[in-house]
């Protein structure tokens, strides 16, 4: 199995079966991935809980897109429990500088609006810099590259964080069983190793640590290159909470790309939510 990126595209694969989703994530599984996707529903429906919606009744009003900015897509999926980066949201490069002076550097530099879903395609993020100099020159770029298309944007000023594993994990809708929760492997090595895991929404916390034992690449969530082992409750618990997002009705589809294994623990540097309806 493996987890692409690009929407809108089919193609077939020696002995796979490319199924499109919703959203930025397209799910490639064997055949017989559907029919297991439906006895596994058959039985365990009875025996799962149903899912904890923290949120409530809530409504987005400041989109102008079918998908949220990232800035928006983090809050939104903040509530439901996924961990991000210590960020600053700003207008400008001025305001950036102070930002990033406040959440201590190194930081990344991004421009944020609900037009932009492809941002690093598009060169529109600054890594690793290091001084208030540096912030400002690279808010004042970004300002700078915004199209009409974008819509209003503004600066992101997100904390630096650095580690040697990655994970991908999101909510994409099967057009027969609904809405699945996904896992893999992230980084250099995702599309090369195409390890990844799926499962119907709801979970339970079992459904989870299944998840992560269907990864085939285990020498990556064990200590690795002086790090921890990824510290499996901490992963369950984001795909316990992407579970409750799968079970919103305005949401589509949510996009973690990459999640960092940051200490042992997976933080999520980057989100997409598609919305229902826009």
């Amino acid at each position: 199995m493996s987890v692409k990126s690009n929407p809108g595209t089919s193609r077939q694969a020696a002995g796979s079966k490319v199924s499109e989703t919703s959203g930025r994530l397209l799910i490639v599984c064997d055949p017989n991935a559907a029919s297991r996707c439906h006895d596994e529903r058959s039985r365990q429906g009875r025996h799962r809980r149903p899912c904890a919606h923290r949120l409530g009744s809530r409504t987005v009003t400041a989109a102008t897109s079918s998908t949220l900015s990232e800035a928006e897509s983090k809050a939104v999926l903040a509530r439901y429990g996924i961990p991000f980066p210590r960020e600053d949201l700003v207008p400008d490069a001025v305001a950036a500088g102070a930002a990033a002076e406040r959440l201590g550097f190194p930081v990344v530099v991004k421009l944020n609006g609900d037009g932009i879903a492809h941002k690093t395609e598009r060169g529109l993020v600054r890594l690793r810099l290091t001084d208030r100099a540096a912030v400002e020159q690279a808010a004042s770029e970004l300002l700078a590259k915004a199209t009409p298309e974008d819509g209003p944007v503004e600066v992101l000023v997100a904390q630096m964080l650095q580690g040697n594993r990655e994970l991908i994990a999101g909510v994409a809708q099967d057009p027969q069983f609904g809405p699945t929760v996904v896992l893999g492997v992230g980084g250099v090595l995702a599309e090369a190793l195409a390890d990844v895991s799926i499962r119907l929404a709801p979970l339970t916390a079992s459904d989870a640590l299944e998840m992560l034992d269907d990864l085939r690449t285990q020498a990556l969530l064990g200590p690795f290159r002086g790090e921890p082992a990824v510290d499996r409750d901490a992963v369950v618990t984001v795909l316990l909470a992407l579970a409750d997002a799968a079970m919103d009705p305005e949401i589509r589809s949510v996009d973690l790309n990459p999640l960092i294994v940051v200490d042992g623990r997976p933080v999520a540097v980057d989100a997409l939510v598609e919305l229902a309806s826009a």
